[in-house]
């Protein structure tokens, strides 16, 4: 590690370390490639290029940082086998490097963890155990584990080598994309963004790099502004990947001296950016591996292009990601749910439907409620849950049933 560039006491780590990761990962790591979105770039300005780490081995960047910190581990440590805990990409990142190490791993994650994610662990031979209901409880038990039997504690995000190893995805990026102007990262622990501002401030100083996370579980604005880790007492946001209590004190100080803005992104952002990727960039991207994407359609003014957004994992639960496509189809004003009261006679809800199909909004669900209070006496009210093609088609619904002379009213 540098012995210069440092905040307070803490080393940080240089663009010499992630040169030296990138040369322990050649053959080990797929260099993912930079794709190109014409959506997003038209909404920015100027072009705007995804890094598609949902492609890599693993499903996510963790295999970098991972086999890195295993890799530099001694043969007697690496007889005694390694441990970790995590949600599920750092996991699947350990359980892989350990077995092309050749060592055994442990890896604790938490009750709710998405089953695919566990299924996945396992499958690469790590012993995966699902221990308590948060990734504090798990990353409890695993340094439990470590000193009770001397297994080496792989750490998520809080070491040297795993930032090294998270940071060779810059480099990779400014390889593919030299005139970039802004990166934007996913960010929980702050494990990957430090690595990628330690690489771009190395090669190119002045670009700008923009830290992302999700606003329920956001532990770098308030641990910033207080100058040490200040855990968080609540999360609650479907970007698992990203849900981190705390940043550790190495973190901290590289986001800190070489981050230059931490943004934060509401679920809606999430669940839109999602839909987004799977509609226009044909990627299949996890809650925390869209954010950066989240925070560029969230507001496009705030990144100069060229711009390089991390899409950083792709490990999602196909329940999950039912109901983020449907809660981002809602964000995105795909969705209209109207109160439309009839004539209670035969053929209304005929003349009613008949009027939607002329509007070109797909009919979902219908409901009759003939008991409120809001109703005359000989009408009844009927709930329709319609599919639009966007927030003007649901404008253009809307107004043309009110001209018709329907009584309407939105949920």
């Amino acid at each position: 590690m540098s012995d210069v560039d440092e905040v307070g006491a803490v080393p940080l780590v240089s663009g010499a370390d992630v040169e030296a990761a990138a040369r322990l990962l050649e053959g080990v790591v797929r260099r993912t490639p930079l794709e190109h979105s014409r959506a997003l770039a038209e909404r920015v300005g100027g072009p705007v290029w995804l890094k598609c780490e949902n492609l890599q081995r693993g499903g996510s960047f963790k295999i970098r940082g991972a086999y890195t910190r295993i890799s530099r581990l001694s043969l007697e440590e690496r007889a005694r086998g390694v441990v970790a805990a995590s949600a599920g990409n750092h996991a699947q990142g350990v359980a892989l490097a350990a077995r092309e190490l050749g060592t055994q791993a442990t890896v604790f994650m938490p009750q709710s963890a998405p089953l695919p994610k566990v299924a996945a662990t396992r499958g690469y031979g790590a012993d995966a155990r699902l221990v308590g209901a948060t990734l504090t409880e798990a990353l409890a038990a695993a340094i439990d584990l470590a000193a009770e039997t001397g297994k080496v504690f792989i750490h998520p995000f809080d070491h040297p080598d795993v930032i090294a190893g998270q940071g060779t995805v810059g480099l990779e990026l400014l390889d593919q994309c030299p005139d970039v102007a802004t990166v934007v990262v996913c960010t929980g622990g702050g494990g990957l963004v430090s690595g990628i501002a330690a690489a771009v401030r190395d090669r190119r100083p002045g670009v700008r790099v923009v830290a992302v996370q999700a606003a329920s579980a956001a532990a770098f604005p308030a641990s910033l502004a207080a100058g040490h880790p200040v855990p968080l007492t609540a999360m609650s946001t479907m970007a698992d990947g990203i849900a981190v209590a705390a940043p550790g004190d190495l973190t901290l100080a590289h986001v800190a001296g070489l981050v230059d803005e931490v943004r934060t992104v509401s679920e809606a952002d999430l669940s839109r950016a999602l839909l987004f990727c799977l509609e226009r960039a044909k990627l299949v991207v996890e809650p925390a591996g869209v954010a950066a994407v989240a925070a560029v359609l969230a507001d496009p003014a705030a990144f100069a292009p060229p711009v390089v957004a991390v899409v950083s994992g792709g490990n999602i639960d196909p329940l999950l990601m039912l109901k983020v496509v449907q809660h981002g189809m809602a964000a995105a004003g795909r969705y209209l749910n109207l109160r439309v009261h009839v004539p209670d006679r035969p053929g209304s809800l005929a003349a009613l439907l008949q009027e939607l199909a002329g509007l070109q909004a797909n009919v979902l669900t219908v409901e009759h409620e003939r008991t409120t209070a809001q109703l005359d006496l000989g009408e009844v009210e009927v709930a329709v849950h319609l599919e639009t093609r966007g927030p003007d088609h649901a404008r253009e619904v809307l107004a043309a049933l009110v001209a018709a002379g329907y009584p309407v009213r939105t949920d």
